[in-house]
């Protein structure tokens, strides 16, 4: 059971979706729900005489400050409107320790919601986003920057690919995912075995937990696999996608896979995901 979650709340001026979305999960699974607001670090260019103005550090801590606490007043008023078992909690980081930091709290919790990343504004919440992803042990729900729409699970569509990260994430979506339609999609480049059900044991599995589940082979012929299952989740209408993460970590910077880069760069749904 879901009962713990945890949301890295946005600073930015549109960053209000993430804090909005992770509302309506802890609504949904009648969960307590924790909102992280990072009052980051100053980052201040030293002159050329290598001075650095106090007033500009001062200036930057300020405004930093401000946007944390425009945050959790957004995230309260959320909370309270839904009436839900919540709390606020604003914390310093740097831009680089964010990630760790996040994760770190996220393995005391049964879920992390974080945000995508939106291009050209921010890139603080695609580091939390994979540092929490691999480095947290805990299940990661990403939410798309564009995401209007609050949590449902009513058309549900889980890639698989029949590794230990998507087995990962299969079961952590099993107390999120509740009694809609479950669509298990696999994509593959092959040709010539339209009859043999790939998925069969895994679909099974799921409607021993009482789902209603089929199972959907695509063809991914020469596109990105990470764009093939995009494709078919907007064209099949999916609520939440549900994936094994890929990807390591080398000198501190992670390296996704291509399908988990897609995912992360051009969602278009929540993606619930496990490493």
């Amino acid at each position: 059971m879901i009962k713990d979650i945890i949301v890295n709340l946005s600073v930015t001026k549109e960053g209000s979706v993430v804090g909005k979305y992770a509302v309506s999960v802890a609504a949904a699974l009648e969960a307590h729900l924790t909102g992280i607001a990072f009052i980051y670090d100053p980052i201040v260019p030293i002159s050329g005489a290598g001075y650095i103005p106090g007033e500009i550090i001062e200036t930057q801590r300020d405004d930093n400050e401000t946007a944390a606490e425009a945050a959790i007043k957004s995230f309260t008023a959320a909370t309270d409107q839904a009436g839900i078992s919540a709390e606020p909690l604003m914390t310093s980081a740097s831009l680089a320790g964010a990630g760790d930091r996040f994760a770190r709290m996220a393995r005391r919790f049964d879920l992390a919601i974080v945000g995508q990343s939106q291009p050209d504004i921010s890139s603080v919440e695609q580091i939390i986003g994979e540092t929490t992803l691999f480095e947290s042990g805990r299940p990661m729900i990403m939410v798309p920057y564009i995401q209007k729409a609050p949590f449902t699970t009513d058309n549900v569509m889980i890639c698989w690919d029949d590794s230990r990260t998507a087995a990962r994430a299969v079961a952590d979506a099993i107390p999120i995912i509740g009694k809609g339609r479950v669509e298990i999609v696999i994509v593959t480049n092959e040709r010539g075995k339209e009859d043999e059900i790939e998925g069969a044991d895994i679909g099974q599995h799921l409607a021993r937990h009482g789902f209603k589940v089929n199972v959907h082979r695509i063809s991914g012929g020469d596109i990105d696999v990470g764009d093939a299952l995009l494709s078919h989740a907007a064209d099949s209408g999916a609520d939440l996608m549900v994936m094994g993460g890929y990807g390591h970590s080398r000198l501190r910077e992670f390296v996704l896979g291509g399908a988990t880069r897609s995912i992360f760069e051009s969602m278009t749904v929540p993606v619930l995901m496990s490493h």
